[in-house]
């Protein structure tokens, strides 16, 4: 679809905007000091790259990548604009003088002048945020009509976005974004399915923001957005052309085969994907360095992740570890605290018994024995130390209470994951939450990783002195 808009001049009066399209004529009224006279013609759908990370050289080298790859617009992302300020759009803007550059600025307040700023530092349209006051939007918007760039609208944490947009739409802003922020998609809310009534509502164009992919970008197109907003995706992709390009012909190509069709998977299955797919190191940096057991490592069999079944432990009796292997369900993991590293708790019989069970592993705050069966039935078995002697079954201790082991707590139903860096705890409560972080920890390492290859240092990829705690 092509959309023209044409600017008409007006002294102090009145500009009328006129946008054409194959399937509607939309006129309205804004009222700037002075405007000059212009056309733009847009192709839609718009494929546009939210560059949000903290360094804009490496911003300007991704976006190259993007841009050859498919990219219509770029947005100088708010960690960005934050790192280096206005002259990471004075940068942006000198690398891609032909490019649609977009600063993200999240405006609240002082409307006019940080459109005023972008404005001067390059940008074509400047992101504000909708829920802002009506005062600074409109005077925002005298200010985008008086320095001939335009603006858009980011509907995250509006309350009631439908009703939002509709307002601002008649205030005068040029484009909306339907937005659900990083922090919000971590906990599963979906950006396309806000979209709902707002095509019909809304008839200026509409932009979908968050977590997209070439699928869900081609699910928006499809509801009816104008422009798909893509960050993480492209931007943490080892190939951000190749990447670019997949989303770009996608959403030209309408095809949302799949997508439509792709029933959703129930909650656990999803976690157990998602920890699978990662290691234990992105999880401990997805919780913010914690999570992770101490002084455990494992001792036989490859990766898991499962929900806990807790045992608490005394001094290697191996009653309640036993037992709660016909307690555990397929695919749980037995983590136990057994008080002591030098006296045995689990073995080749229990290790049997748990294959039998399709018991997912286990993971013991102490010692284990009989490791050369235990290896040859690579049965995944963490633990602190491998021992001859065994306990007695005395049956002491309890079976799923809360539980320190290696130093973490863990409650039944937690996630535990284990492979050869370790075992990381998740509550069960942010397990969700925990496993999407994770996917993104590890997609930002694949993209630093592709850099150094290249043949530059972390350091200077990241420009770690620029942001070391100054004395």
């Amino acid at each position: 679809m092509v959309i023209q808009t044409a600017l008409l001049e007006g002294q102090l009066g009145y500009a009328t905007y006129l946008i054409k399209s194959s399937m509607r004529t939309i006129s309205f009224l804004h009222s700037p000091p002075t405007i000059s006279l212009m056309t733009i013609t847009t192709q839609y759908p718009i494929l546009q790259i939210a560059l949000d990370i903290l360094e804009s050289d490496r911003a300007i080298e991704i976006a190259k990548e993007a841009v050859s790859g498919g990219v219509d617009w770029i947005e100088v992302g708010t960690p960005l604009i934050k790192a280096d300020g206005m002259n990471s759009i004075r940068k942006m803007r000198g690398a891609f003088p032909g490019t649609t550059i977009l600063a993200d600025m999240k405006t609240i307040d002082t409307g006019a002048l940080e459109v005023e700023m972008a404005a001067k530092a390059g940008a074509d349209i400047v992101i504000l945020l909708g829920a802002c006051d009506d005062s600074t939007i409109r005077d925002a918007l005298q200010s985008a009509r008086k320095y001939g760039v335009k603006l858009m609208a980011d509907m995250i944490a509006s309350d009631n976005v439908h009703d939002r947009a509709l307002q601002l739409q008649d205030i005068g802003v040029d484009y909306i974004c339907i937005h659900v922020g990083i922090d919000q998609q971590m906990m599963g809310m979906d950006a396309v399915s806000v979209l709902g009534s707002m095509v019909s509502d809304v008839h200026i164009p509409i932009a979908v923001a968050g977590g997209l992919d070439d699928e869900s970008s081609a699910l928006a197109i499809a509801a009816g957005a104008s422009i798909v907003i893509v960050g993480g995706n492209i931007v943490r992709s080892s190939n951000a052309k190749m990447a670019a390009n997949r989303i770009k012909e996608r959403i030209q190509s309408g095809d949302v085969k799949g997508a439509v069709t792709r029933s959703k998977k129930p909650i656990d299955t999803e976690i157990y994907e998602m920890f699978m797919k990662v290691s234990t190191s992105h999880i401990s940096d997805a919780m913010h360095r914690k999570g992770a057991m101490q002084g455990i490592k494992k001792i036989a069999g490859g990766k898991f992740a499962a929900k806990a079944v807790t045992v608490q432990n005394f001094e290697g009796d191996w009653a309640k570890p036993v037992e709660a292997i016909d307690i555990a369900k397929k695919g749980e993991v037995i983590v136990i605290y057994n008080g002591s590293s030098d006296v045995a708790p689990w073995g080749e019989l229990a290790t049997l018994s748990c294959i039998n069970k399709k018991i997912a592993a286990v993971v013991i705050d102490g010692a284990v024995r009989d490791i050369e069966e235990i290896r040859e039935l690579d049965f995944p078995v963490f633990a602190k130390n491998i021992v001859p002697n065994a306990g007695e079954p005395k049956g002491y201790g309890g079976i799923n209470t809360e539980i320190m082991c290696c130093g973490q707590t863990v409650n039944p139903g937690d996630w535990v994951v284990g492979d050869s860096n370790g075992v990381v705890v998740i509550p069960a409560e942010h397990s969700y939450e925990i496993a999407r972080r994770s996917i993104e920890v590890e997609k930002t390492e694949l993209r630093l990783r592709d850099e150094i290859l290249r043949g530059r240092s972390l350091s200077e990829i990241l420009k770690l002195s620029k942001w070391e705690v100054m004395d």
